[in-house]
């Protein structure tokens, strides 16, 4: 017998404000048909004025809470994956924990980017088995629209605002791969990429900055990694592409979705497609394609689940759980 990390809850917020493509020709050189047929977007959320991160992050943590039937008195540990917290520090991981009243154990932030809820779940999977944490929130959430440079119409149009989380618990499993709860994890980065997808500012330039991206080469890189990725979680967690329900994809860019799939040998019917409302939400958009996924009845319990993402770093990673 050993101890999985099962998903007990999920949730997630969006902001109020959804912005469809049609609002960013006012001020650019672009339309909806050139954003759709490149991305696969169609709107986005943006935060309002007041509404931070941290505070998504811990939105999207009650409905999950709520959704395991527990009471933040339960959690051990918060891991929030995130490149926007609210300040350089604390971690928004604190503050959320702050905002629900849990006033005992720890939490902290994991930084990989787009890949950074793959990372964050790698993490709390290991504080489980490991027996440091029995219950552990772990959220993706992201202010992008603060990092945008409105005149770049090759990036500003992409970006979106939210947070996803799942509460995970430790569960007794039989060390086989009908267990439910994270099954294998892999994680990948290669500093040399740095210029691929950056932000050009932070402590060293004495500002925030703005999101810097090589879409072409970021493209190139992302299918191969993430089929590759995807392929040695599955080694590792003894099963193959034709027991998959569903790969639940990092959400950039409708054909990297699409081009992923068609290396693991998936038909489209078996992706969960979220990028179309909420475009690329960074490290908050598997939990939110999680969460959305299991409200659409796509989702359900004993489903073999592949996520996998790549971000900047580059960084990029899988993980194959049994919901």
């Amino acid at each position: 017998m050993s101890l999985r990390a099962v998903v007990t809850g999920c949730g997630h917020y969006l902001p109020a404000r959804v912005v469809e493509n049609a609002e960013f020709e006012a001020t650019l050189d672009t339309n909806d048909e050139w954003i759709r047929s490149r991305s696969g977007i169609e709107r986005r959320h943006f935060a309002a004025e007041g509404e931070t991160t941290s505070t998504m992050a811990s939105a999207a943590a009650r409905k999950a809470l709520e959704d395991a039937g527990r009471d933040v008195s339960d959690v051990d540990a918060i891991v929030v994956a995130t490149s926007t917290p609210d300040l350089t520090f604390p971690s928004a991981a604190t503050m959320v924990q702050a905002e629900l009243g849990m006033t005992s154990g720890f939490a902290f932030d994991v930084q990989a980017v787009c890949a950074g809820f793959v990372y964050a779940l790698a993490n709390a999977n290991a504080l489980i088995v490991s027996g440091q944490a029995r219950n552990v929130l772990v959220i993706g959430a992201e202010t992008f629209s603060r990092i945008m440079d409105w005149t770049d119409r090759s990036t500003c149009v992409l970006f979106g605002d939210g947070a996803g989380a799942l509460l995970l618990e430790a569960q007794e499993g039989s060390d086989r791969p009908s267990d439910r709860g994270i099954l294998a994890t892999d994680l990948n980065s290669d500093g040399r990429y740095r210029d691929l997808l950056y932000v050009d500012g932070g402590v060293s330039t004495g500002t925030t900055g703005y999101l810097r991206m090589q879409g072409n080469q970021v493209f190139r890189h992302a299918v191969e990694k993430l089929a590759a990725t995807a392929n040695t979680a599955m080694d590792r967690a003894g099963v193959s592409a034709e027991d998959v329900d569903w790969i639940v994809p990092h959400q950039a860019n409708i054909r990297i979705i699409q081009g992923t799939a068609k290396k693991l040998n998936l038909p489209m019917e078996r992706v969960v497609v979220t990028v179309q409302d909420h475009g690329n939400t960074s490290a908050a958009s598997i939990p939110l394609a999680l969460s959305v996924g299991r409200e659409r009845g796509q989702i359900k319990q004993g489903d073999l689940i592949v996520t996998e993402a790549i971000g900047g770093g580059l960084a990029w990673g899988s993980v194959v759980l049994r919901w």
